[in-house]
This record gives structure tokens, C-alpha cells and sequence, in this order.
């Protein structure tokens, strides 16, 4: 299953993408401009993570949905064994949202807790079962609605992917398809393709087959107990790893095809800069690619 969609909210972020390629400029990488995106590569262990989100997300007190559908799961309901990190650290109050059904996916009542929420979170499993199930409803429309009014939404590992513009590992025969058969995500972060259990799993080269067939996308890898936090034309990385940054318009001195990012360093947008907390932008020895004739 193909998806080839366009929100009315991102029509116009799509149509200078397109202006961009075509003058050879790079693809506007955009995070949300009101609210944030804490995007885990899995195996989140580190709690300060989940803090940040919920600090994010107004505190413990906020409203926080959890929508576990990439796990495969039949039924989820208030006891969802991924909830209880969540009341660990203090949460109180919180939703299981949960449904196969795209007709109940498009309906309001089902979509009513996102629209009173301040925080959504998308833990692991398959992330093209997020699509099938919520791609094109209300659910996926109040979600956008929720960043827009400065919510949070978070995930980790296919809660990370989904994020991207591309759907990365988006096949439904294996997760080690890169191009599969889903190739759209919820474009909350967009203009880039999110690859999670970076290193532990050796996949650190995995994204440049997307890279180099989709040029005007920004590769983000991101190792597991390690995210980034993303808004408007910026973003951080937080945790215990590291996270891999895949730019095609970037040259490194070495002949490599990317680098490295650790916690506390931040990346611009805008610039396609790094900056390391210690050095600034020094530590990183990139340069512009030249256009080819």
C-alpha cells in the first residue's frame, strides 16, 4: 500500500520543497513551529527522556494520550503494560487509545482524547500498523491540531519513524525493507526519514539507500536510549548515544557519507549546521556540495 498524501496544513511546506529541488536548493527540514517532538530510538531506559516529554507535555498533571497500535496488540486498554512508566513518573492522567477500525479512527468520539491532550505518545512495534489504521482520519488531523496549538507528541522506535516525512522501514513484509510499501509518515518532522536502533543493531548505513534515492530528504539516525527533541528549525539530542545525521548537501573531509551527533549538541535546520556545545560549529568540518554541471 502506497500512500501519496497531502495535508492542507502542509500543501504549502510541499510546494517549496518542490521550488526548492528545482532551484537546487536543499528541501525546507521543518520541525513543528508552536509545539515539540521527543523522537527515542528505542529502548528508552533513560528517564530523563520521558520527564523532558512530560515536562513538555505542562507536567505530570497534563493530559497524555499513549497509542501502542505498532505493537500489534489485538485490544489495549488503562492497563497497558507501557503506561506504567508513565505513573512511575508521577503521571496522572492518561489514555489508552486504541483501534484496527479506520471508520472509528475517523470518527470524532474516537479522536476526542487527542483534542483535550497536551502530550501523545507512540511506543514501538511495526509503524506501517499506524498508518493502515490512522493515515487520512480525524485521529491523524487532531494529532497535527495538537502540535499546532504547542503540544508534544513523542515515540520511540516505530514511535520514532512515524514521525519523519518518509517512512522509513515501512514494509510489510520485514523491518529490514528501507523503500517498502508504506512510504508516508505523519510528516510531523518534515522533509526528513528516521531510522531508530541505530548503532545496536549495525544499521548505521542502512539509510543511505533512501538518501541517495530521495536527496531532498535529511537522514536522522538515532541510537537506542538516545532522542532528539525537535521545534520549528532546530533541534537537540538528549539521552545516553549517539544519532547520525545523513545530508546530502554536506561534504565530509574524510569521504564519509555522515556523522555523528551526541547529547548536548543541537543541529540547525535552516544552515544544515552542528554545533557541539564544547567547540560550536568548529567540531564539525563540512562543506557546502558544489552543484554539478
Amino acid at each position: 500500500m502506497r500512500r501519496t498524501r497531502l495535508f492542507p496544513a502542509l500543501l504549502g511546506a510541499t510546494v517549496l520543497g518542490i521550488a526548492a529541488a528545482a532551484a537546487g536548493q536543499p528541501f525546507p527540514q521543518r520541525g513543528p513551529d508552536r509545539g515539540s517532538l521527543v523522537i527515542v530510538g528505542g529502548a528508552l531506559r533513560d528517564p530523563a527522556i520521558l520527564e523532558r516529554f512530560l515536562d513538555l507535555a505542562g507536567g505530570p498533571d497534563a493530559p497524555i494520550v499513549i497509542i501502542p497500535t505498532a505493537g500489534g496488540g489485538e485490544d489495549y486498554d488503562e492497563w497497558y503494560a507501557g503506561a506504567r512508566r508513565f505513573r512511575e513518573l508521577g503521571a496522572t492522567d492518561l489514555t489508552v487509545l486504541h483501534t484496527w477500525d479506520r471508520e472509528e479512527a475517523d470518527s470524532e468520539d474516537f479522536a476526542a482524547p487527542i483534542r483535550r491532550a497536551r502530550g501523545v505518545w507512540f511506543p514501538g512495534g511495526r509503524q506501517w500498523r499506524l498508518v493502515d489504521a490512522y493515515a487520512d482520519t480525524a485521529t491523524e488531523r487532531e494529532l497535527h491540531a495538537l502540535l499546532e496549538r504547542g503540544g508534544v507528541i513523542g515515540g520511540s522506535s516505530a514511535g520514532a519513524t512515524i514521525q519523519g516525512e518518509y517512512l522509513a522501514r515501512g514494509d510489510t513484509s520485514g523491518n529490514t525493507i528501507m523503500m517498502g510499501d508504506h512510504e508516508e509518515g505523519f510528516s510531523f518532522f518534515r522533509g526528513v526519514a528516521i531510522d531508530q536502533h541505530l548503532l545496536v543493531r549495525n544499521r548505521h548505513f542502512d539509510l543511505l539507500e533512501i538518501i541517495e534515492a530521495r536527496p531532498e530528504l535529511l537522514g536522522i539516525g538515532i541510537d537506542e536510549d538516545t532522542a532528539i527533541v525537535v521545534r520549528g528549525a532546530g533541534f537537540e539530542v538528549i539521552g545516553q548515544r549517539y544519532v547520525a545525521i545523513y545530508d546530502n548537501t554536506r561534504e565530509l573531509p574524510n569521504g564519509g557519507s555522515f556523522y555523528f551527533l551526541q547529547p548536548g549538541d543541537r543541529y540547525d535546520l535552516e544552515t544544515r549546521e552542528p554545533l557541539r556545545r564544547e567547540f560550536g560549529g568548529g567540531a564539525f568540518a563540512t562543506t557546502v556540495k558544489k552543484k554539478r554541471n
